[in-house]
């Protein structure tokens, strides 16, 4: 089944086409939510949800988004200079289109930007304590403030210095009972840009608390993220999903999949994983990955965690080369999202207690 998206905004050319097998489709039309994308590479975030008929797919331009969270109604994205919080006002998303009410279920709203500058952030997670980021040029997990651009609240202790040089290139963090507790990095370097020369096999896995390394010897690892009582990370160089037991250690590979693999999340017994093409050869040549498969893919598939079994995939085949995030939006199946340009966010107006579109038709003239 082929389907064409093209890009949403009016002022852009560009065409993302995907092809989305018969297990992608049946898993998704069955899973009771969404898949939410990001790609910093085309700068969309992609929402794909199910209409009760066929895949749809929402597309919206950010500058460089990168990791996303979801803690229930709210989203957190990472882009270029900014994190933008979002949150579903499910109420207003039944008549975002007046003249086909009812087309969605959901609608996220810009809420908040924190205006960070270009911390080159990857990852980032909600905790008891707020949004962590994972600040991958300051080589630091931070927090987010009013007054500073960030505020460093933990660091490898292989890093002597908390300065702009991304000297390991933290990447992916993995929070239990809303706390951080893994970090993924590409090498345990404390020099400028360091982990480049050993990426294909430098990269770590920190136990936050201890400050330990627990794993080495990883070919670029991504998306540590804690399910079913297991440490789950792609170990993303040589096309891998890992499992992890926490207290042995014991690793087991689940599956290889064709692709630079960056996004993980689990739904119940199956994992979404982000599948990337490899763009920058000075950055991602000599990895196993590229002898492992004559051609890499892009796109997202559906693993069965209890036999790692491929059951389906979303392949992007024009406009998209790599991805970054994948996260599932349970109990949205037809989602809507706007950025700070769509002249609706400024239509739309929310209370603990009120929902209400400020339409034209609604608008009291002033005397």
């Amino acid at each position: 089944m082929l389907s064409t998206f093209p890009t949403t905004a009016p002022e852009e050319n560009n065409l993302i086409q995907c092809d989305a097998d018969q297990g992608f489709i049946s898993w998704l039309s069955q899973a009771g939510g969404s898949v939410a994308i990001t790609t910093y590479q085309a700068g969309k975030l992609a929402l794909v949800g199910w209409n009760g008929e066929q895949i749809t797919m929402l597309l919206r331009q950010f500058s460089k988004p990168m990791g996303l969270a979801v803690n229930g109604s709210r989203l957190a994205l990472a882009t270029h200079h900014e994190v933008c919080l979002l949150a579903n006002a499910s109420a207003l998303a039944y008549e975002f289109l007046e003249d086909q009410p009812g087309r969605y279920d959901a609608l996220y709203l810009p809420r908040m930007t924190y205006f960070t500058g270009d911390l080159n952030i990857h990852d980032l997670e909600f905790g008891r304590e707020g949004l962590w980021i994972v600040n991958t040029r300051f080589s630091c997990l931070s927090a987010l403030s009013p007054d500073f651009s960030f505020v460093p609240r933990w660091h490898p202790k292989f890093i002597s210095q908390v300065v702009p040089e991304d000297r390991c290139h933290l990447n992916g963090l993995a929070m239990v009972d809303g706390k951080p507790k893994y970090v993924t990095a590409l090498g345990a370097t404390d020099t400028v840009g360091g982990w480049r020369a050993s990426k294909a096999n430098g990269g770590v896995v920190v136990e936050v608390e201890s400050n330990e390394i627990i794993l080495d010897g990883l070919s670029m690892p991504h998306s540590p993220i804690w399910h079913d009582g297991f440490l789950w990370l792609l170990n993303s160089g040589a096309g891998e999903v890992w499992r992890i037991h926490p207290e042995s250690g014991d690793k087991q590979v689940v599956c290889v999949l064709p692709g630079f693999l960056r996004g993980l999340c689990c739904v119940g017994y199956y994992a979404l994983v982000g599948l990337c093409q490899i763009r920058e050869r000075h950055i991602f040549g000599g990895l196993p990955i590229t002898q492992r498969f004559e051609k890499l893919l892009c796109g997202v598939a559906v693993v069965d965690l209890r036999n790692g079994q491929q059951m389906g995939m979303l392949k992007f085949t024009t406009g998209c080369q790599e991805l970054y995030d994948v996260q599932f939006l349970a109990g949205v199946q037809r989602p809507m999202v706007l950025n700070q340009e769509r002249k609706e966010i400024r239509q739309a107006f929310t209370a603990p207690e009120l929902n209400y579109w400020l339409r034209p038709s609604a608008v009291i003239p002033n005397d």
